[in-house]
Parts: C-alpha cells; structure tokens; sequence
C-alpha cells in the first residue's frame, strides 16, 4: 500500500497537527513554510487501519492500493482549522491564536503538493474513508487536550535520555 497523510491520536509531536496542538496549548509559534500553500491529502489513522484491513482480506494478491482521505488541503487552510478547534475546546475566543501564525523560510525542495490517487481502492474493494476532516480534526484535538501527560513525557526530552540510557553504549 501507498498512503497519503495520516493524522490522529498517538502521533509522535514532531509532525504539524500535534506539534501545533502543543504549541496553541503552549502559545507558542506555528511555524508556516513559506505562504503555507503546500498542499496535502490526509487521512484519520483508523480510515488507513480499515483500509488496510480491507485490502488485507479483500484485495487481489501483488496489487498495490494507494489510500488517501479524497482530502486535499493547504497547509494553511489545515491550520486555520486546528487554530479554530483547539482554540474552541480551550475556550478561547475565536482568533485568539492565529497571532501565533510564523511564516518561516520553505525547506529548499519541499513539495509543492503531495496527493494520493485511492480510486482503485473505493473502485475495487468499495473502500471509502469513514470520517470528514473536521470529525476526525475534532476527534484528534480532543485525544491530545484529553492526553497532555503524555505529549508532554515526549516533548520532555526524557524519552530521549531513556533510548541514550538504554542503548548508546551497546
């Protein structure tokens, strides 16, 4: 399988939706590449787990299946969205993080736009993600509001002394 972005609970907060979840929660910056016009397909989590379920069960033997969410956006469209969320579910007035908004210098090669074709797979097996982007946006703000403790063992830094502690030596 090919898979487009996937996004939801457990996802380590180096990547944008969780890392800017933390940094709202933080009111730290959101850093922005370039105009944030990158483009993006994204996925819940659980619509590529029954994905790939179906096409474990379903799917002919040595075909690839590409799953995507038929779910392009920009990144800076995604942002407003998550700001909008997170801000709600904290009670904070509407707008009150878009000042965290950084636009920064674009990584030199990045991607204009990554998309993900999945008609083969709604085509063929039937196949289809179960959730809109806002239910499942909602869904993943709520797990991380709901799970501080643990975003914040990870963005710590102790989890990086336990791997040197554990195998640095070996």
């Amino acid at each position: 399988t090919n898979c487009s972005n996937n996004y939801g609970p457990y996802q380590f907060p180096e990547k944008l939706i969780p890392l800017f979840i933390n940094n709202i929660r933080h009111r730290k910056p959101l850093p922005v590449y370039g105009k944030g016009e990158n483009v993006r397909d994204w996925l819940y989590v659980v619509d590529h787990a029954r994905a790939i379920d179906t096409i474990f069960h379903e799917g002919k033997i040595a075909e690839t299946y590409n799953i995507g969410g038929f779910n392009e956006w920009k990144n800076i469209d995604i942002i407003r969205v998550i700001i909008k969320t997170v801000d709600r579910l904290l009670g904070n007035p509407e707008g009150y993080s878009d000042e965290l908004i950084t636009y920064v210098t674009d990584r030199l090669g990045h991607d204009m736009r990554y998309a993900i074709d999945s008609r083969k797979l709604q085509r063929e097996l039937g196949w289809e993600p179960s959730l809109q982007f806002e239910e499942g946006i909602e869904k993943t703000v709520r797990w991380y509001l709901d799970n501080q403790e643990w975003m914040d063992n990870i963005t710590s830094g102790d989890y990086e002394k336990y791997y040197d502690d554990m195998y640095k030596n070996r």
